[in-house]
């Protein structure tokens, strides 16, 4: 699609926005948006299903009830995008970055988000129930009421603080490292992590081990 071409869809999309009896929902589906730069486009409540848009930019976009099921977003910048409610099932993110993205209640059911930056991002409410997250980088995610079933990620909750364990990485708290890292870490280093961190750690280490393990095998 030509730049010439999305501009007036998108002008129209606003439109319908704020009278729905003007203008035309953007209807994008399987559309060829490769590295569109779409910064900050109002989206709401566009159809992108089955679109390609790897390695467009979509930063700052509000996308919040979009539909985008089946849609290739690998490599995409969705840094701070609005995506509240937007349907992603299926979706391809691996290598997306979504830091900051707002994707409360998005449903990410059967997703690919291998590599992705999730850091930052609200994921509260949202259905990740079998997504893939391996290797997503989950540094000071929301991932409270979170959907997880049959994603491999484990939520384990215990006193003091929620791990969020992977194949590679875990965060457990603030503390975001590699799974390697967490089973080297001394005493002294964890107890610099924070006045409850060692008691905490000497309580729940065999558990979470034993977690890492199952997701490796």
């Amino acid at each position: 699609m030509t730049q010439e071409k999305l501009q007036e869809v998108l002008k129209q999309h606003i439109l319908w926005i704020e009278d729905n009896t003007q203008g035309e929902r953007a209807d994008l589906r399987g559309a060829d948006l490769r590295g569109a730069d779409l910064r900050g486009a109002d989206l709401r409540g566009a159809d992108l299903m089955n679109a390609n848009l790897s390695d467009a930019n979509l930063s700052d976009a509000n996308l919040s009830d979009a539909n985008l099921s089946d849609a290739n977003l690998s490599y995409a910048d969705l840094r701070y995008a609005d995506l509240r409610g937007a349907n992603l099932m299926n979706a391809n993110l691996r290598d997306a970055n979504l830091r900051g993205a707002d994707l409360r209640y998005a449903n990410l059911r059967y997703a690919n988000l291998r590599y992705a930056n999730l850091s930052h991002a609200d994921l509260r409410y949202a259905n990740l129930r079998y997504a893939n997250l391996s290797g997503a980088k989950l540094s000071h995610t929301d991932l409270r009421y979170a959907k997880l079933r049959g994603a491999n990620l484990r939520v384990y909750q215990s006193s003091y603080y929620t791990a969020y364990i992977q194949k590679e990485h875990t965060r457990i708290g603030c503390k975001y490292y590699s799974n390697e890292e967490w089973r080297n870490f001394t005493d002294a280093q964890i107890n610099e992590m924070d006045s409850n961190a060692l008691a905490y750690w000497n309580e729940n280490k065999t558990v979470i081990f034993a977690i890492m393990d199952s997701l490796n095998k």
